[in-house]
């Protein structure tokens, strides 16, 4: 177990460098909330969900980006597992590159395209529901921004996902407090934010989603949750592992400069 966990602590260093070294590279996108969530990335990937990089199962298990501009954490991610060449993360953004700046179901690995906030929490219910009817065991494990969690779509799908008893979804919410104009709780408050899940009929689990352990336990509780679907309510920091990025909006969609992505990187190891 323990050798286990510092694999996958390992893994979400690597991750992280290469989110620094794409955005540097493209000039623009989103650090500050890739770095945030590549803990949970990393224990979904390498650890829970049931995929094969070689082969699209029909039975395989799906994760969708729903909080779309964290895609540099998404990418990193997948090619890690073999999805695509490592070397193809340097064309973030470029012209003729395939990785845009928000997941495109053309890329490997991504299932759905997303970005456009609270749509990809909505196409994860149904994806849920059709596996349902057709009797198909996978899972769906989708990732939201508690700022994207002020669209109205969300609740929405919330809603429909407790309606329907979708056991076999699990949402996961990147609670880092923080968005592109500020902190969530003056832009939009959000608490009390676990009761508002409850209320809306899901089972909640509140971790620390930069907690390797807290994460594999809080994905284990929710396979025996029957009838319901799980909220993984993961407190993180914006910009985990970079001093200078850590809870600050003002990297939430700004490249580092070279003098940044070195001090970066050499914090990163």
């Amino acid at each position: 177990m323990r050798k286990m966990i510092r694999e996958l602590k390992d893994k979400a260093t690597v991750i992280r460098r290469h989110i620094i070294k794409m955005v540097h590279c493209a000039g623009s996108g989103h650090p500050g909330g890739s770095l945030s969530c590549t803990d949970i990335l990393v224990v979904l990937y390498f650890h829970v969900m049931k995929h094969d990089p070689q082969k699209k199962d029909s039975h395989r298990d799906r994760f969708i980006l729903s909080k779309g501009h964290a895609a540099p954490a998404l990418y990193a991610t997948l090619a890690e597992c073999g999805y695509f060449p490592i070397s193809n993360l340097e064309s973030l953004r470029k012209n003729g590159g395939y990785l845009q700046g928000h997941p495109d179901s053309s890329i490997p690995g991504v299932e759905v395209s997303s970005g456009s906030l609270g749509q990809g929490f909505s196409v994860a219910n149904g994806i849920a529901l059709a596996s349902r009817l057709d009797e198909n065991p996978s899972r769906v494990f989708v990732l939201l921004g508690d700022g994207e969690c002020d669209e109205g779509q969300v609740w929405e799908a919330a809603m429909l996902s407790a309606h329907y008893k979708l056991d076999n979804l699990v949402a996961i919410v990147d609670r880092n407090g923080l968005q592109i104009d500020g902190q969530t709780e003056q832009i939009m408050c959000l608490e009390p934010f676990s009761k508002k899940w409850e209320s809306f009929g899901w089972h909640v689990i509140e971790i620390d989603g930069n907690n390797i352990e807290e994460i594999i336990e809080a994905f284990k509780e929710t396979e025996n949750i029957i009838g319901k679907p799980c909220v993984i309510i993961a407190h993180t920091f914006k910009g985990k592992g970079v001093s200078f990025m850590e809870g600050k909006c003002s990297f939430h969609g700004k490249a580092p400069t070279d003098e940044e992505m070195i001090k970066a990187l050499e914090e990163l190891k």
